[in-house]
């Protein structure tokens, strides 16, 4: 180490936070490209928003990435959007500009798709319909992505109808939503099926669902990666369905935000995998 180096700092904002593995992986790559730096978690309550957001510069920050409950609250704060994020109205990503901007993006949808094309190389989002659960800043992204991929029927379903139909209004008319007490029925027929919603992680209530009117073959996927396998997937898995964690989502996240913060691109690696899935504690 030079004392010329310059000092990498980024991190993830959110509350909760102690359990996010972030940190473990943008540490892991910093020590990889034998960076000077550290990646920390910032459990910031919604009250403390906006003054975390603007101490990040003055801190020396980098960038951070932004998580629940925080994607959609942050974008008051925010000096410029890319495109993406305009679109899913979420952010999942912070760039903080050397005059002390904040620029906000969204890699979110990059990382849910990547995690799908990688672990099922078959997979098409244009197969048939999908049914995506929730329509938090988690459902946005990925909605925005199974549309740029050709998607042509999203059945949304979320225990607010009204967010529901919030969320189609402003991604297009691919979504259909529709009550929760269809969600059973909106699997007749599906080809994908996706929770982005928070239950069935670890200290959340479970996904009460019934996968009988579930096609074998459909794909099953769950955003959440604490646990690997919730009990969601559990179920896919007992009736043979093909299913993926969220964890590749968070792993190919990362990448692209890296590019903003640093102007690297690191590598995902099987290593990083097995690191981070080693931390997670069997359920």
């Amino acid at each position: 180490m030079k004392h010329t180096d310059p000092f990498l700092l980024a991190g993830v904002i959110g509350y909760p936070i102690m359990h996010s593995r972030s940190p473990m992986m943008h540490n892991y790559w910093l020590e990889k490209n034998k960076l000077v730096g550290r990646y920390v978690p910032l459990a910031i309550q919604a009250q403390h928003l906006e003054g975390a957001l603007r101490g990040l510069h003055p801190l020396g920050f980098s960038g951070c990435n932004v998580t629940i409950p925080h994607k959609q609250a942050c974008i008051p704060f925010l000096d410029e959007l890319s495109p993406s994020a305009k679109a899913m109205g979420a952010v999942s990503c912070i760039h903080v500009r050397q005059d002390g901007s904040l620029f906000g993006t969204n890699n979110d949808s990059l990382g849910f798709i990547k995690n799908l094309k990688s672990s099922n190389p078959t997979w098409r989002a244009d197969a048939g319909p999908i049914t995506v659960i929730g329509a938090g800043g988690g459902s946005r992204a990925v909605c925005y992505g199974l549309i740029q991929e050709g998607a042509k029927e999203i059945r949304l379903l979320n225990r607010s109808l009204e967010k529901a139909q919030a969320l189609a209004s402003s991604l297009g008319p691919q979504i259909k939503p529709l009550p929760w007490s269809q969600l059973n029925e909106s699997l007749n027929g599906v080809k994908t099926l996706v929770n982005t919603t928070s239950l069935g992680m670890v200290g959340q209530a479970a996904l009460e669902i019934d996968l009988s009117d579930l096609a074998k073959d459909a794909l099953v996927t769950d955003i959440i990666y604490i646990p690997l396998e919730t009990d969601l997937l559990k179920l896919a898995k007992a009736r043979g369905n093909p299913i993926t964690n969220g964890l590749g989502m968070l792993l190919h996240q990362g990448p692209p935000a890296w590019k903003i913060w640093f102007g690297i691109e690191p590598e995902v690696t099987e290593e990083l995998r097995t690191l981070l899935e080693k931390s997670i504690p069997a359920q």
